[in-house]
This record gives structure tokens, sequence and C-alpha cells, in this order.
């Protein structure tokens, strides 16, 4: 299989969505017609008609397809209304409880553990954990709208059952999820396929009320035995719905799977992990016993949540005998080789697991420490665009040292509301003076409750950005995502306004600070959940906008007027053309320029972005360099873009 990068899954999952409302739409019309000859059946005697298809232009023929289309189009709507709340209502329609960043657990923490790592080397906010606890079968899965919403859900016996390197296969598989855009599209499969299921529904109803009343009276046996009659054959509707449904999400997810199996290999390297995974599974089950939802998920999770007949067929996930195949051909025989009783090995306390190294190649911390580190070299001709939705070995080193270096303290006050919010205080007053800070907050009426200033907490923080530098303002800022996510609208919306207020109150906005802001308001608003719209195909309709960025990518790359002309010049030279002129390089570009900028740019199609990543990079990695500065536009621009970036590929020293 052809290795695909982060813009052609984007492109591949849009297509994948055509494709599920195309099955969706061929599953109605044969419902409907099923139901139609259904309905010609039972009429029949009554009023007499030719044949079939007369009775389907009939005023009966009409309002039965009618009523099909409404019913199923009801089912699916009022489930698409109930997702509305996206990972987290998934998460709780199927029981899962959510973990405690505070928790003890040593199985909780190594499972944060491996998630955090894994959120820092591929660019992307740290998801919310679920876990199933009255589930002890080995599965997982992720849910959402966007990366910015994502949750993931892991049951008890993921837990319990799987060592280090085998958790770490599962979560790369649901990285991979995330990264490729599945999580929108099986959501969504979730609320059309109970739409395509709700005939079914209504001929089990009518055939346990007809019982029901059966046991009561024996009158008029005869609308009874229609009752039961129109009920049987409803449900047969509805095992045929069934049938449709399986065959929409093998038809969208086997593939995908395979390609998340590989994924996790890639961002892992280590191909036993997941393997291994995969076969503890065969060994003990992966079936879910105490949800009703079950058979809604399965299409999302690591492996099949329910058994089903003509699994060949209509199974969501390939056979694990083919997923562990693909991942190596020897693995299998080498699984089945070993004594199924051996005692595992011992698992690594918290501490341990925090130190240890995520692979197994053996390699060590990067040579310079990241603090007071200014500058990071990069490998010559890198490819911005080649690293989206990419983790390598680099990107899982530089995440595990940011971690281990990150003060126990600090972190644990990250996983909370209210120091998640004064670290956001923190990020703009630590560059402030006294008098600066004091004039920062005169006027703010929003800092109440949660949001209120703690100056105690706040400097806290200060110990960890003067240690660490600017490398982990940003993604420290990320592990505090899900804490932030925890505050209800209005607090959002407060907390937006208030750091608007502090950045704004010296009459200045620095790149950070409106980087910050707009992290903060793509990840937190309700704009940032719904998927952008692809409005432009073509350079020349967004060829202001991409003028508006690469200019400020020229200026804050370069020390000279001069070279700021050169490297705009040259990063421009890619899209001019015949009907693309982007305009001469822009002298000063507001804040407010630069938000229309990248929203318009947002609603490009996936496929011509990586040349707006690649042509930042170019002016950022000139001098094969990259300063704070230069970072926090490519990450803006890369978040913006709905683009998860790792940290930047370090060149060999």
């Amino acid at each position: 299989m052809a290795k695909l990068g982060f813009f052609e899954r984007q492109e591949r999952a849009r297509r994948n969505t055509t494709l599920l409302v195309f099955l969706f739409t061929a599953a109605v019309l044969l419902i409907t017609l099923v139901v139609d000859l259904v309905g010609y059946l039972v009429t029949r005697n009554v009023e007499p008609t030719a044949h079939f298809g007369v009775w389907l232009t009939s005023e009966q023929g009409i309002f039965t397809s009618i009523a099909v289309v409404a019913v199923i189009g009801l089912g699916s709507l009022i489930r698409w209304i109930d997702l509305a709340g996206g990972g987290e209502r998934v998460a709780r329609m199927v029981g899962a409880r959510l973990l405690d960043p505070s928790s003890q657990d040593p199985q909780e923490r190594q499972l944060r553990n491996v998630v955090e790592e894994m959120a820092i080397a591929s660019g992307v906010p740290v998801p919310d954990l679920y876990v199933m606890d009255n589930e002890t079968a080995i599965n997982a899965f992720v849910a959402g709208y966007s990366p910015g919403e994502a949750v993931m859900v892991v049951t008890h016996g993921t837990l319990t059952q799987l060592n280090r390197d085998e958790l770490q296969g599962v979560v790369g598989h649901e990285f991979s999820h995330i990264l490729n855009s599945d999580m929108r599209i099986n959501v969504r499969l979730i609320a059309l396929l109970a739409g395509i299921l709700m005939i079914g529904q209504i001929g089990q109803f009518l055939l346990g009320s007809a019982g029901r009343r059966r046991s009561y009276s024996s009158r008029d046996n005869k609308s009874q035995g229609l009752a039961i009659g129109l009920g049987l054959a409803l449900m047969l509707v509805g095992y045929i719905g069934l049938f449709f449904g399986r065959l929409i999400q093998a038809a969208i997810s086997r593939q995908r799977e395979m390609l998340a199996d590989a994924s996790s290999v890639q961002f892992t390297r280590n191909p036993e992990g997941i393997a291994s995974a995969l076969y503890r599974i065969g060994e003990s089950s992966s079936y879910f016993q105490s949800t009703g939802h079950a058979s809604d998920v399965n299409h999302m999770c690591f492996s099949e949540t329910v058994r089903m007949r003509f699994a060949g067929w209509l199974a969501s996930h390939p056979p694990l005998e083919d997923r562990i195949n693909a991942i190596g051909p020897g693995l299998l025989a080498r699984f089945r080789n070993r004594r199924r009783d051996d005692v595992r090995q011992a698992r690594p306390t918290v501490e341990d697991d925090a130190r240890g190294s995520l692979f197994r190649d053996g390699l060590q911390d990067m040579v310079a420490p990241l603090a007071g580190r200014h500058t990071t070299p990069v490998a010559p001709h890198t490819r911005l665009s080649d690293s989206a939705g990419v983790v390598t070995t680099a990107n899982e080193e530089y995440a595990q040292q940011l971690l281990r270096q990150l003060p126990d303290n600090a972190r644990t006050l990250l996983y909370t509301r209210t120091g998640a919010v004064q670290y956001c205080y923190s990020l703009i007053f630590h560059s402030m003076s006294a008098e600066e800070r004091e004039q920062a907050l005169s006027g703010i009426r929003e800092a109440r409750g949660v949001l209120g200033f703690d100056p105690a907490l706040i400097e806290r923080f200060y110990p960890t950005l003067e240690q660490l530098g600017e490398a982990i303002r940003l993604p420290a800022l990320e592990l505090a995502m899900p804490a932030l996510r925890k505050l209800d609208p209005e607090e959002r919306r407060g907390l937006e306004k208030v750091l608007t207020h502090l950045v704004r109150a010296d009459g200045r906005v620095t790149l950070f600070e409106f980087a910050l802001l707009s992290f903060i308001h793509r990840h937190l608003s309700p704009a940032g959940r719904r998927a952008d719209k692809v409005r432009f195909r073509r350079f020349a309709d967004v060829a202001d906008s991409l003028g508006i960025l690469l200019s400020l990518a020229a200026r804050s790359a370069t020390e000279s007027p001069e070279e700021a002309q050169k490297c705009y010049t040259e990063a421009v030279a890619g899209f001019e053309g015949r009907t693309v002129d982007l305009g001469p390089l822009r002298d000063n570009v507001s804040s407010r320029a630069l938000q229309e900028a990248l929203i318009r740019l947002r609603a490009l199609s996936p496929m011509l972005k990586p040349a707006i990543i690649d042509a930042c990079g170019h002016c950022i990695l000139r001098d094969n360099q990259v300063v704070v500065r230069e970072y926090e536009i490519l990450r803006l621009v890369a978040d913006q873009l709905d683009c998860p970036m790792p940290p930047l590929p370090v060149a060999a020293v």
C-alpha cells in the first residue's frame, strides 16, 4: 500500500464521507422498497391492484414511501442531536468514567503517560481519557468531531491485561484515527445507522404490543393477527437494515483499521507491541458485555465489540490473524510458539514508566538540554508538510525528555481547572514587569470564580518557564487542554475575554500572544468543533490571504528588509503564475488581518495546504535553524489549518 501523507489522508476522509452518504441513501431506498412490498402484500386483498409497480405510484404507495423515509430520517436526526456533544457524549453513552488526572492508580497513570507522550509528539491536544470499568475485554476507541475535543475510551481489560508496549501500540492505533480525520465520520455513522435500524425497532414494538394484548383478550383476532404479521415483516426489514448497516460499517472501516495498525507501527517503531495486543485479544476477548451500545460503537473500536455471523463480509475489522500478518509475517507464528502460561514480566513502577524509553531502539536523550535552548538545528532539505500527522522516534524522544523535565507540581496543576487557567495567565504575565501587570489587571470584571487571579499559583509556574524556556509553553498548554475543556461554556467565553484583555493591555500583540489566543479560541469555542468546509480549490481564490501569511513568515525569519524581500520572493514563487498574484511584501501585518487570512486559508482543499506549510517552512528553515519566534509561526499556521505539527525533526549533532 502506498504511503499516504496527512493531507492525502484528510482528502480520503472527505471521500469516505461522500461514500457514506451514497451508501446510506442506497440503503434507505432499498429498505423503502422492501417496506413498500410488505405494504402491497398486506393491502392487495383489500384493494386489488394490477401489480406492484402500479401500487407503488398510488396514493398508498407514495404515503408508505414518505412515511418510511421520514421514520428513518427522524431516527437519524434524533441520534444526531443526541450526539451533538461529540466524544464526551459517546463516552457517557457507553457508561465510561472520566479518568481523574490526579489518580494514583499505576495502570491509569501509565495510560496517561503514554497518551501524553503521543500527544506532544504528534502535535495534537491531549484527549480526555475515559475508562469502561465494567468491561474486562481488551478494546479502545476515540470519538469526537475534531482533535481539539477528542476523547479516548479504554476498557478496564486494556489497562489490566496489556503491558506498556502493548498499550502503546493500542494508543498509537487510536491516535492514527485522530490524525486521519476518522473520528467525525465514525460519530456520524452511529447516527445514520440508528435511522436505518428504526424500522426493525418499530416491528419489535408492534410484535410485543400485539402479544401483550393477546394475553389479555381474544377479541379482534383478525386485527391482532394483522399486527403480528406486520410486526414480523417489519422485524424482517429490520434485519435487512441491520445487514445494510453492517455492510456500510465494513465498507467504511476495514481499510482504515489496517491503515491505523500500520500507522501505530510507524509511530512507535515497535511492531510487536500492537501485534501482541491483537494476539492477546485472540486469547481472551474484545466483546463488550455491560453496555447496550456495543453494536453502535463497533466500527469505532480497536477490535470487534460484538459477535456476528458472516463476519467475513460484515465485520468492521479484518480478522485478527490478517492484521497480525500484515504487521509482520512471522509475528503470529512467534506468538503461537510461546508458552501461553509464561509468567508476564513484572510491570514497571510509575516512576520507572515515566523515565523509561518509549521505544526499543535504544535512543539516548538529546545532547543539548531544553533549558536555555534558543535555536534548534534541523535536518537540511526538511519538508515540514511531510511531518504533518506523523510521529517519529525523534519526536517521541523530545516529548519524553520534555515531560521528564517538567516538575511534578507544575504538571499536577495543569490537570486541574484552576491550575490550567492560572497557567494561561502565567504565560502572559511572565514577560511583564510589575507595573505592566497592574495595568493589565485593571478593568477586568470577568475574572471571578475559577477565572479569578491567584498570584501564588501563577508564580508557581514561573520557575518552570524560566528553567525550560519558551520550549515548554505550547506543549504545557496542550497538557492543560483536558482541564480547560471542563470549563462550562460561560467560563470558556470568560477566559477568552480575560486573555484578550491582558494581551491588549499594553497596546501591542506579540506573535506568541496571538498564537495563544488563536489556540484557545480554536479549541475551546463551539466554532472549533465544526469541520471546516472546503470553499476554495485554487490558490487564486486566497491569493491575498496567502500573501499576508507569507509576508509575516518572511519578516519574522529575517533581520533586514532586503533579506525579507528576498525570502518573500522565493516563498511566493511556487504559487504565482498567469492567474495567481500574491502581491508585494506587506510592510505590516495586523492581528486582525492575520486572523482573517488564516480563516480563509482553513477553507482550502486539504490537498493545497501542504504547499502553504512548506512555503512557511522555506522562510523558517532558510538557515537550518529555528528560533522560538519562527517555531511559534509554524505551530500557529499548522494549528489554524487543522494540521497537527509535531516538534521539528532534529538534525544529527
